[in-house]
């Protein structure tokens, strides 16, 4: 006689769901995946969220939700902003935002995670300001919080060109360049060489030519000069850091920071003399630091950093774009609060155009 026994189901193992307010819980809490051998984005690492509340929010909030089922885990890092909002835990420097998965995190448990996520976000939060995300993330990201209700405006925030270098070396990636880069090249090299050196490890006697350029250029004062030569040093130690300098008579005369990892090479910082302008030493030493990335580092894609500007597509092949996403819970106070204020603000800038 066979015994028959009732079949017993897999139970999926339930999600649990919290918020860390410490960049020491989360690294206990992330127990190394967010390391840099498991995120393959600088801006999801604990070591960039580490910087960045050390030097750019030493005295805001941080709350990160964390939603975790077995040994699958998203977070995502907000700053509290008061009166039941929060927004991304970025700044300018931080160049793509989005919720932070353990590698490898299947499909359906990502979904389930998702849906925790917003519950867990919706306890403590009734309004949320995100950006800047790939146009992947913030679809993501309205699907999850609409599904529970919450009601999502989404716009663009920045652009971002990008190149795409797969299998090119510098003299093919050159030669798809336009006849008016390329003459310009060839005119300034000849009327107004310069020197130039670059880096793979941190120099502080670069670093300090680096930061003499910035100190002397047309751009804005460094935000915080401090979490600059941080992250420098930290990719430095890492060997993604890319540092070109270029002298004139032994003189910096422009610089950029660069890092190149994981087939990307991302254009963090440039700056060249503003008493240089018309000699375009920037525009040699990018010539000079393509050609070292292309030759030694051979990365499928060139990312120019966020900004539209007009030279950029010169160099670059394709023009991106980052998101701003608001997102409101109505069902609270601070959602609806925060909605009719964006929504005001929203016609006032409709009918004074």
């Amino acid at each position: 006689m066979t015994a028959h026994f009732p079949r017993i189901e897999a139970q999926a193992a339930p999600v649990a769901a919290r918020v860390i307010e410490s960049v020491d819980t989360l690294v206990r809490d992330a127990a190394g995946m967010l390391d840099r051998p498991f995120q393959r984005s600088p801006y999801d690492r604990i070591d960039w969220l580490g910087l960045t509340a050390r030097h750019l929010w030493p005295d805001a909030a941080l709350a990160v939700a964390t939603v975790r089922q077995g040994p699958h885990a998203l977070w995502l890092p907000l700053r509290v902003s008061g009166s039941g909002r929060a927004c991304s835990f970025a700044r300018w420097y931080t160049l793509a935002f989005a919720p932070i998965a353990t590698p490898g995190c299947p499909a359906e448990v990502r979904a389930a995670l998702f849906d925790r996520l917003v519950a867990q976000v919706g306890s403590r939060f009734g309004a949320l300001a995100l950006w800047p995300l790939e146009p992947e993330v913030s679809a993501e990201l309205q699907s999850a919080f609409r599904a529970a209700g919450w009601i999502a405006i989404d716009r663009v925030e920045t652009a971002h060109w990008v190149a795409h270098t797969a299998g090119l070396d510098f003299d093919a990636y050159w030669a798809r360049r336009g006849s008016k880069l390329r003459n310009t090249v060839r005119r300034r090299a000849k009327a107004n060489p310069v020197e130039t050196r670059i880096f793979d490890r941190f120099d502080a006697d670069a670093w300090a030519a680096y930061e003499t350029v910035y100190a002397g250029s047309w751009k804005p004062n460094e935000g915080s000069p401090a979490f600059v030569r941080a992250f420098a040093e930290q990719e430095g130690a890492a060997g993604t850091l890319r540092l070109g300098i270029a002298l004139r008579d032994g003189q910096p005369v422009a610089a950029q920071f660069w890092t190149v990892e994981h087939g990307v090479a991302t254009i963090h910082k440039l700056a060249h003399l503003e008493s240089e302008r018309a000699n375009s030493p920037g525009t040699l030493l990018s010539h000079a630091m393509f050609r070292h990335v292309l030759d030694h580092d051979r990365p499928d894609l060139i990312d120019y950093g966020n900004g539209d500007e007009g030279y950029k597509a010169e160099w670059m092949d394709e023009r991106r774009v980052r998101h701003r996403l608001r997102l409101f819970n109505p069902r609270s106070v601070s959602g609806l609060t925060a909605g009719a204020t964006t929504a005001a603000q929203a016609l006032v800038r409709r009918f004074t155009r």
